[in-house]
């Protein structure tokens, strides 16, 4: 697995990680979410020992990722698709990074293969879309048959068959008790891919906890449909409600429960066509957990509070409140 361990990095009077701490655990996919500038990339660099920490720790399967003989054996890594050599072709690519940590040749043709590269392999990078570098790029992380998977917004310019074949390889990794550390600002498609989640803002700890949990902090709505939505509108908004109208004409209420929805509906006579209980999307919760920690914002109406988790104890439990 992966541990942070306290993990601190400085560049000059900016703290980019500040006291960091986390664990990645194998047989999980776990997504690792922040606002640009929160510290994820650092924190990969980190791991994998391209950045010197000005306090703590990173290891992998309980060593430093330096320390390691053959570390494409132990971790792959995907942290720029980017940065390869133009000049050269992905086999050769593929077979400089092989030969490097005493892999066979053979390995290099299996991940072309698994990766969908085999029929471009001998063409030269340069002439690579960002989808095909990014596949590329997946192959070197598979190449020594790694335990531990670490990826950097890997989904980046990936076609709607590409992203569909990432998660389901990185499912069937877990599935063989791998640790996948992911990073992406794809909410949706973390929420159907992560079993769990890490959430830092500003370079600290917001969130560890399930994806379930994460969601389950955090208050969904209630989608109504009616054929009298001006006139249940009001009535709800004088139990506190607050309603607004979806695009389709139905309501989204927040405030009131379902059964207290129906309660008064019935009570003025109104009929529901529609009510259904809605829980807070991934991408709902990530808003309200960095709210304080977005580097670039805008205004917004919405002013709920927070929570900060954590996967401690029963995964449930309120550290801190913030009002937005």
């Amino acid at each position: 697995m992966i541990e942070v361990r306290g993990l601190t990095m400085r560049y000059g009077r900016a703290v980019a990680v500040d006291d960091l701490s986390f664990t990645v655990r194998p047989g999980l996919v776990t997504g690792f979410l922040g606002p640009n500038g929160a510290g994820k990339s650092t924190t990969m660099r980190a791991v994998l020992g391209l950045e010197v920490p000005a306090a703590g720790e990173t290891l992998v399967d309980g060593r430093s990722y330096v320390s390691l003989r053959s570390p494409l054996r132990t971790m792959g890594a995907l942290l720029d698709a980017g940065a390869v050599h133009g000049g050269r072709t992905a086999r050769d690519h593929l077979r400089c990074l092989a030969r490097s940590n005493g892999i066979g040749m053979a390995r290099v043709a299996a991940v072309l293969e698994q990766v969908g590269l085999t029929g471009v392999a001998d063409r030269r990078i340069k002439g690579f879309s960002l989808g095909m570098r990014q596949r590329l790029g997946i192959a070197a992380a598979l190449l020594g048959d790694p335990a531990v998977l670490v990826l950097d917004e890997p989904l980046n310019g990936l076609d709607p068959e590409g992203i569909r074949w990432l998660r389901g390889l990185l499912r069937s990794l877990a599935g063989e008790g791998r640790t996948v550390l992911l990073s992406s600002h794809l909410m949706n498609e973390l929420a159907v891919t992560a079993d769990h989640v890490v959430v830092i803002g500003r370079g600290r700890l917001i969130a560890d906890t399930t994806m379930d949990d994460l969601a389950g902090h955090f208050q969904g709505d209630v989608l109504v449909r009616t054929s009298r939505p001006e006139r249940l509108t009001a009535v709800m908004r004088t139990q506190g409600a607050t309603v607004t109208t979806e695009d389709d004409g139905a309501l989204s209420v927040r405030g009131l429960g379902a059964a207290r929805i129906g309660e008064l509906a019935l009570a003025a006579g109104i009929a529901l066509v529609e009510l259904s209980p809605r829980g807070a999307s991934l991408e709902e919760a990530f808003i309200r957990l960095t709210g304080d920690s977005t580097e670039y914002t805008t205004v917004s109406e919405d002013r709920t509070d927070y929570t900060t988790v954590t996967g401690e104890g029963s995964g449930r439990a309120p550290v801190r409140r913030a009002a937005r």
